[in-house]
């Protein structure tokens, strides 16, 4: 019995918010998303999900979300954008931003 991996318009579709970096990895800012990233996961747990698209290597999903520069930030819940934005942003102000938009269930 083969489990199917699950595709990124499924994760996106989903009950719990997803938050996707979209990246470069020859961007200076994206590599200092990195860190933030990792400490915004570690205080919000299994609230989101966080995931990381290269530009380069998925250009069709850049062109799809209209990424226009690195790093931009997409949250996704239920298959819909519920908030963006392109540059570095610091720890304190995403788990803020995706605290204040992601809507759980009770």
């Amino acid at each position: 019995m083969s489990t199917q991996p699950i595709t990124f318009s499924e994760l996106i579709a989903g009950d719990q918010p997803v938050l996707v970096d979209f990246f470069a990895t020859w961007c200076g800012p994206c590599k200092m998303m990195q860190p933030i990233l990792e400490d915004t996961s570690r205080q919000l747990g299994d609230k989101i999900k966080i995931i990381k698209v290269d530009v380069d290597k998925n250009p069709l999903a850049a062109s799809k979300f209209q990424v226009r520069g690195v790093p931009t930030l997409i949250l996704f819940q239920n298959g819909k954008t519920i908030w963006r934005q392109s540059g570095v942003v610091p720890a304190h102000q995403l788990v803020k931003i995706i605290s204040e938009n992601i809507h759980e269930k009770v």
